[in-house]
C-alpha cells in the first residue's frame, strides 16, 4: 500500500487561523510561539503551513458531510431530503431542513474558514520566496496554493454567490476592510483562471509520496463542476432576486447571485471542461474490492475503503488506521456514538431494481411486501436495513464474526425489540452505510480503515458530463455511454438505459443517478438547488420504515418523520449578521 503525503500529517505544527483583534471576514493570522519570519525560515514549517490549508478543504460547510468533528447530528444530508439529523435541538442541518434559517442564527462557517484559508494563501505566496526550498519544489507549492485558492472560492461562490474578490492583497486591521462583494461572473472568471494557472504547472496525477495534492487533474475536475453550476437554472439566467425578494431590505442586483440572462453556450463550456478531465486517460471507475468480488457492484464497495485507486481526483487526507465514520453511523450494538444521521425512505425509493427499472415501474418486479429484494446493489452498500449482515464486536475491540441488524419491532427467531430498532437506535429505520468500510468497527485501532475521503472522483465527472452534453445537445450516444458506464459498475442487470429517450426522460435519469450514486457525498443539497427543483424536493413530509415481525410474519410500515419547508431564499446561504452588521457594503442575499 503506497502511503500518504508525509505533508499531511504536519497539521498539528502548522499555523491556527483565528483573528488577532476581532473574529471575521478575513482574520489576520495568530500562532502560538511562530512568526511568519520563523515559520518560512524552516522547510518542514513551511511545508506545514501548506497541509494546514489543505486541511479543510473537506469542510464544504459546517454542515459537510466530512465535518463532523465541527457539527454533528449530521452533514448536508441532514439538510436536505437525503437524512434525518440524530438530534432534536436546532444545527443548521435542521434550520435549512424545516426552513427557519435566517443571518441571524446562521453560523459564520464557511465563510470564516473560507477567507481564512485563502488569507494563509496569501501568506504562503508572499513568503514562498525566502522559504529554503528547491525552486521547483516553490513552483509547484504556489501552483498547489492556487488551486486551494479557488477550491475555497468555490466553496464560497456555491454558497452565497458572488463574494468579495481580494487576489493576492494580504489585508490587515490598520485600513479599513472593504467586504464589497464582487460579481457572480467575476467571481467564475476569477476561479477559472486559477484552475487554468495551477494546471499548466502541476502533474496530470499525484501519485507515491505526493498523492492527495493538487494535480492537473484536479483543477480540471473542479473547473468542471463550476461550470457545471454556472450553467444550471439557478445561475444562468438568475431570477432569484425576484423569487426571495430584497436582501437585508435592499433590492439584490441580479448579477451579484448569477448571470442576468441565459447562454446556452455555458452548457457547452461545462461539457467541454468534463470531456477535458476524461480525456486525460488517467482516471477510471474502480474495480477493485479487498473483501469479495463476487456479488454485483462489487467494485461499487469496494472504492470507498482504498486508500489509493484510479477514481479518485481530489480527496480529503485523513490517518491512516482511522474509523471515523464507524464511530457515527454504525447501530449502537456496534458501538457508534449515535451523532451521524439516518436515511430516509425517500431516499431508500429511489434506488432503482437491479434490472435497472424504478420500482414505480410495473413492469420492473418491485414487491412492496419484500421491499429490498432484487434492488440495485448500491442500495445494500449505502443503506443499513433490518437484517443486514455486519461484523460484530466484542467488548475488547476485537470482532467476533457477523450477524444481522435486528431494527424490527416485535419478536424474530426469539430475539426480541432491542436497542438497534426504529424508534430506539434509528430514528427513520435505517443507518448509514455509505463509505463504511466492512472490514472496520467503531472504536478501535485493531479493525479500522486507512480510508480517504473522497472529494471530487470520476463517477462525478461522467454524470457532469452526461448533464451538461444533455442539456446542449440531447441524448446522444456519448451521453448514454457516460451515465451506463456508472450503471454497469453499479452492477445493474442490464445496465443499459431505454433507447429513445428525450432529453426530459435523459435529464430525469440523470438526476437521479446523481442521487444514488453520489448519495452522502454532499452533492443532494446543492444539485436540488441549482437544477431549481428544491420547492418540490425540499417541502416534503419525510418518511421513515417501521418492520414489524412476529415470529415468521413481516410487514413494513411507513411513518412520518420529519416536516420540511423551502423558500426561496434558501437557495443560497444568508451572510451571517455578524459580518454583514460590521461591512455595510456586503449587501444580503435575496430573501434574507
Amino acid at each position: 500500500m503506497i502511503k500518504r503525503i508525509p505533508v499531511l500529517v504536519l497539521m498539528a505544527s502548522a499555523l491556527v487561523y483565528a483573528s488577532c483583534r476581532k473574529e471575521g471576514f478575513l482574520a489576520a493570522t495568530s500562532t502560538t510561539n511562530l512568526t511568519e519570519q520563523t515559520i518560512f525560515a524552516d522547510s518542514s514549517r513551511t511545508v506545514g503551513f501548506l497541509a494546514n490549508i489543505y486541511s479543510n478543504t473537506g469542510l464544504s460547510a459546517s454542515l459537510s458531510r466530512f465535518s463532523y468533528n465541527y457539527v454533528v447530528c449530521g452533514g448536508l444530508e441532514a439538510a436536505c431530503d437525503e437524512a434525518e439529523p440524530s438530534h432534536a435541538f436546532s444545527t443548521p442541518a435542521t434550520q435549512f431542513a424545516t426552513g427557519t434559517v435566517n443571518a441571524g442564527i446562521i453560523g459564520e462557517e464557511p465563510y470564516k474558514t473560507c477567507y481564512s484559508n485563502i488569507r494563509a494563501v496569501n501568506v504562503l505566496i508572499k513568503n514562498l520566496p525566502n522559504a529554503p526550498l528547491k525552486p521547483a519544489y516553490k513552483t509547484q507549492m504556489v501552483a498547489e496554493a492556487r488551486f486551494l485558492r479557488a477550491w475555497y472560492y468555490a466553496m464560497l461562490v456555491q454558497h452565497y454567490g458572488g463574494v468579495p474578490l481580494v487576489g493576492d492583497t494580504l489585508l490587515t486591521y490598520d485600513k479599513p476592510i472593504q467586504a464589497k462583494r464582487n460579481t457572480y461572473a467575476e467571481c467564475m472568471d476569477y476561479i477559472l483562471s486559477e484552475c487554468d494557472a495551477a494546471a499548466a504547472i502541476l502533474p496530470t496525477a499525484q501519485t507515491g509520496l505526493n498523492y492527495g495534492r493538487a494535480s492537473k487533474g484536479a483543477c480540471l475536475a473542479l473547473k468542471a463542476r463550476v461550470l457545471l453550476y454556472a450553467a444550471s437554472p439557478l445561475f444562468n439566467g438568475t431570477t432569484l432576486p425576484a423569487d426571495a425578494g430584497p436582501g437585508g431590505g435592499v433590492s439584490v442586483d441580479p448579477a451579484l447571485v448569477g448571470y442576468a440572462t441565459f447562454d446556452m453556450n455555458r452548457w457547452k463550456l461545462a461539457k467541454d471542461a468534463a470531456q477535458a478531465v476524461i480525456a486525460l486517460g488517467v482516471y477510471s471507475l474502480n474495480t477493485v474490492n479487498n473483501y469479495q468480488t463476487s456479488l454485483p457492484g462489487y467494485g461499487f464497495q469496494g472504492l470507498f475503503p482504498l486508500r489509493v485507486n484510479t477514481e479518485y481526483i481530489f480527496e480529503l487526507m485523513r490517518p491512516t488506521g482511522n474509523s471515523d465514520l464507524e464511530n457515527i453511523c454504525l447501530p449502537p450494538s456496534r458501538g457508534s456514538n449515535g451523532t451521524g444521521s439516518f436515511p430516509y425512505q425517500g431516499l431508500v425509493d429511489a434506488f432503482p431494481m437491479k434490472n435497472g427499472k424504478p420500482i414505480t415501474d410495473p413492469t420492473s418486479g418491485y414487491n412492496p411486501a419484500d421491499p429490498y429484494k432484487d434492488r440495485d446493489p448500491r442500495l445494500g452498500y449505502s443503506i443499513i436495513r433490518d437484517q443486514t449482515v455486519l461484523l460484530v464486536r466484542t467488548g475488547n475491540g476485537q470482532t467476533n464474526g457477523s450477524a444481522p441488524v435486528n431494527i424490527f419491532v416485535g419478536n424474530y427467531n426469539g430475539i426480541l425489540t432491542g436497542q438497534d430498532a426504529v424508534h430506539q437506535g434509528t430514528i427513520t429505520g435505517y443507518y448509514n452505510n455509505k463509505m463504511l468500510d466492512p472490514a472496520a468497527i467503531a472504536a478501535t485501532l485493531s479493525f479500522a480503515s486507512n480510508r480517504v475521503m473522497p472529494l471530487i472522483r470520476y463517477a462525478e465527472v461522467l454524470l457532469n458530463y452526461a448533464e451538461a452534453a444533455n442539456e446542449y445537445e440531447g441524448p446522444t450516444g456519448n451521453v448514454y455511454a457516460a451515465v451506463e458506464a456508472v450503471r454497469q459498475r453499479a452492477g445493474l442487470d442490464p445496465y443499459q438505459l431505454p433507447t429513445g429517450l428525450t432529453q426530459a426522460e435523459m435529464r430525469t435519469r440523470i438526476q437521479n443517478e446523481r442521487r444514488i450514486e453520489l448519495a452522502y457525498e454532499g452533492h443532494r443539497f446543492w444539485d436540488v438547488r441549482r437544477w431549481k427543483i428544491a420547492p418540490q424536493t425540499e417541502s416534503i413530509q419525510s418518511m421513515g420504515m417501521e418492520v414489524n415481525r412476529n415470529g415468521g410474519a413481516v410487514t413494513y410500515k411507513p411513518f412520518n418523520v420529519t416536516k420540511h419547508n423551502f423558500r426561496p431564499a434558501m437557495y443560497l446561504w444568508p451572510f451571517p449578521l455578524s459580518e454583514t452588521g460590521k461591512s455595510p457594503e456586503l449587501v444580503q442575499n435575496p430573501g434574507y
